[in-house]
C-alpha cells in the first residue's frame, strides 16, 4: 500500500543526492550541477530510480503479505489503517490515483484477465494518464523538429556550435575583466609581497634549476642574471616566456599547462629578483639586450 511516508523518502533521498553534487562540484554561484554536469544529472536521476525501486519492492511484499491475511485480519487492518490516515496523506493517495488510474485492491477483480501462471495473477490496468500526455508530447515535439529543422532548415549544428564558443568568449573575457586573481601577459606587474617572492622561489627550485641554476647563472638555459634576453625581458615578457614556453623554436617548455596563473605570477617575479646580481659562474651572454621602454 502506497503511504505519504513512502513519497517523503523518495523526495529525501532525492535532495540528499542533489545537495552532495552540488557539494562536491566547484560551480560558480547561480549554476547548479545538475543542470551544468550530465554525470550529476544522472547520479541524481540513478538515485531516484533506485528510490522508488525499493519503495516499489517494499510495496509488494506489504502486498503479498496484505493478501495473504483472512478476511477478518485484513478487515482490521484497514481499519487500523484508517484510524491512522491524515488528510495529507489522504490527499497524496487520491492525487495518485489520478495520475495512475490505477484499481483498488478490492477493485481489481474487474479487471483480472483469464491469465493465472502459478497462482500469478495478470491485470489489464490502464496506461498512467502521465505516460500517455508523455508520449504525445514526444509525437508533439518531433513534429515540431522536424518542420523546423527539416522543412524550414533553421539553424544547423555548425552554426549552433560558432554561436555557443562565441557566447563562450564574450563570457570568457567578462570574467577576465571581473576576476580578482587572474593574471596574463598583458597585466601582470611586478610582486613585491615576500610571502609570495618565496613562493615563486620554491617553484623556481623544483622546476627551473636544472635549466638556469639556483643563482639564475645559466646553463641549459640562458643567464638571468645579465640585461640580454632572448625572448624579450621585464616582467611581462618573462610572464610570456613561462606561460608559453619559448617562441620562435626556442627550447623552453610552456608552463600554462602545468602552473596556475598565480604560481606563473610568483616565479616570473622571482626570477625578476635575479637581475643585477653576480652568480657563480654565469654563462655568456645571449640575445639583446633589453630596455623597459622597449616592453610591450
Amino acid at each position: 500500500m502506497r503511504t505519504t511516508a513512502s513519497y517523503l523518502r523518495v523526495i529525501a533521498l532525492v535532495v540528499i543526492a542533489i545537495i552532495g553534487t552540488e557539494y562536491f562540484t566547484d560551480l560558480p554561484k547561480g549554476e547548479y550541477a545538475i543542470f551544468e554536469k550530465p554525470f550529476a544529472a544522472l547520479f541524481v536521476f540513478m538515485v531516484l530510480i533506485v528510490a522508488i525501486a525499493i519503495e516499489v519492492t517494499v510495496a509488494a511484499l506489504h502486498k503479498i503479505l496484505y493478501l495473504s491475511l483472512s478476511e477478518d485480519k485484513k478487515e482490521a487492518f484497514d481499519k487500523a489503517q484508517a484510524k491512522k490516515s491524515t488528510y495529507f496523506s489522504r490527499q497524496v493517495e487520491r492525487l495518485m490515483q489520478a495520475m495512475t488510474k490505477s484499481k483498488k485492491i478490492e477493485e481489481e477483480h474487474e479487471i483480472e484477465l483469464d491469465h493465472n501462471y502459478d497462482g500469478i495473477r495478470e491485470l489489464d490496468n490502464r496506461l498512467p494518464p502521465w505516460w500517455v500526455y508523455s508520449f504525445y508530447l514526444t509525437i508533439i515535439f518531433a513534429a515540431v523538429y522536424l518542420v523546423r529543422f527539416h522543412i524550414f532548415n533553421d539553424y544547423d549544428q555548425e552554426e549552433e556550435y560558432l554561436t555557443e564558443v562565441a557566447e563562450a568568449e564574450v563570457a570568457i573575457e567578462e570574467w577576465k575583466e571581473n576576476a580578482k586573481d587572474f593574471v596574463n601577459a598583458e597585466n601582470v606587474t611586478m610582486l613585491e609581497d615576500e610571502a609570495r617572492l618565496q613562493n615563486g622561489e620554491q617553484i623556481y627550485v623544483q622546476n627551473c634549476v636544472a635549466c638556469h641554476k639556483v643563482d639564475g647563472g645559466g646553463g641549459i638555459g640562458p643567464n638571468l642574471t645579465d640585461e640580454h634576453w632572448i625572448l624579450g625581458g621585464g616582467i611581462k615578457n618573462v610572464f610570456r616566456t613561462i606561460s608559453e614556453g619559448g617562441r620562435s623554436g626556442k627550447g623552453m617548455v610552456a608552463w600554462k599547462n602545468n602552473l596556475s596563473p598565480a604560481e606563473m605570477h610568483e616565479v616570473a617575479s622571482y626570477v625578476m629578483t635575479f637581475q643585477g646580481t653576480t652568480p657563480s659562474d654565469p654563462k655568456e651572454p645571449q640575445g639583446e639586450i633589453w630596455k623597459p621602454e622597449n616592453e610591450e
